[in-house]
C-alpha cells in the first residue's frame, strides 16, 4: 500500500501519552522528526485504564471496511498500566491477569485476520509504565482537598510493568521497557525518580526525552523501515522540484520506496 500524506503514527494510552504533547514531550518530538512523512495522532486519555480504553480504541481505529478510505496507521504504540496498577478498591484498578488479557485484546484487534479492525500494515509497540515514586505521589495526594491516601505502590506498578513485558513476549510484539530504563537511570533509588517525574507518576521533560530516545532506538531495532531517516517526504523537497513544470513533481510519493 502506498503511503498517503496523512498516514499516521497512533499513540494509544493514558495521561502519560496525552502529556506527550507538552513542550518536549515524546509526541511533540515524534511529530517533528516525522514531519512531512507521517502524522502523529495522540489518543492518550488521562485517567483511563485498559478496560475503558477498549471502546475508545474500537472507535478510533478504522475497521477493515473503513481502512481503504482513511489514512493507514503505520505504527501503533500502546502505553497503559499506570492507572490499572492503582491499588484495589480504587476506581481505576484493574486486576493484573485482566490487565494482561486486555493488552492482548488490543493487540489482537489489529493483528488477527478475523478482527473487524485487522490492519496488516500496522506495526505495534508496547510501553511499560514507568516506576512510581511514592514519595512524590504521597505529597501530591495529601495536597488535594480533602487530602487523599496513597493509591499507588512501587512493587505493584513494577508487577504491571513486568506483565507488559510478558504480554509482548507472548504476542511477539516489541516492548519498550521504560520501567527498567528509568529505574537504572535513577541509580535504583526510588526518591531519585524525581529527576524524571513531575509528581511521582507523570514524566517531566527529562523523562520524555529518555522515552523519545529509547523509542527511536526501538524503531531502528524492530521496525527499521519506519525510521524517519529511511522515509522519503511525501512531497518533494524544494530543490527536487522541476521549476519549469512544477506540477509534474508536486505529487504524492510512496515514502517507503
Amino acid at each position: 500500500m502506498a503511503a498517503n500524506v496523512e498516514d499516521v503514527i497512533m499513540l494509544l494510552g493514558d495521561s502519560l501519552t496525552q502529556g506527550g504533547w507538552q513542550a518536549h514531550g515524546f509526541a511533540q518530538q515524534l511529530a517533528y522528526v516525522y514531519n512531512r512523512k507521517l502524522d502523529v495522532l495522540n489518543r492518550g486519555m488521562s485517567g483511563y485504564n485498559t478496560e475503558w480504553i477498549q471502546p475508545v480504541f474500537e472507535q478510533c481505529f478504522a475497521t477493515q471496511h473503513e481502512q481503504k478510505h482513511v489514512p493507514a496507521v503505520r505504527l501503533l504504540t500502546i502505553w497503559l498500566g499506570a492507572n490499572d496498577a492503582a491499588l484495589p478498591g480504587t476506581s481505576q484498578h484493574v486486576p493484573l491477569p485482566t490487565f494482561a488479557a486486555n493488552l492482548s485484546k488490543l493487540i489482537h484487534m489489529v493483528t488477527s485476520p478475523s478482527s473487524t479492525h485487522y490492519s496488516p500494515v500496522t506495526r505495534i509497540m508496547l510501553f511499560t509504565p514507568p516506576p512510581v515514586n511514592t514519595y512524590q505521589w504521597r505529597v501530591r495526594q495529601q495536597s488535594k482537598t480533602p487530602p487523599k491516601g496513597l493509591d499507588r505502590d512501587f512493587e505493584v506498578t513494577k508487577s504491571y510493568a513486568q506483565a507488559v513485558v510478558d504480554v509482548g513476549a507472548k504476542e511477539g510484539v516489541p516492548v519498550l521497557d521504560l520501567w527498567t530504563v528509568l529505574w537504572e537511570a535513577c541509580g535504583k533509588e526510588e526518591q531519585n525518580l524525581s529527576k524524571f517525574l513531575t509528581d511521582g507518576l507523570h514524566l517531566n521533560e527529562a523523562g520524555y526525552t529518555i522515552l523519545f530516545q529509547e523509542l527511536m532506538a526501538a524503531i531502528e531495532n524492530h521496525y527499521p523501515e519506519l525510521h524517519p531517516d529511511r522515509l522519503k517526504p511525501v512531497f518533494a523537497f524544494h530543490d527536487q522540484i522541476d521549476y519549469q513544470n512544477p506540477r509534474s513533481t508536486l505529487v504524492k510519493r510512496n515514502i517507503f520506496e
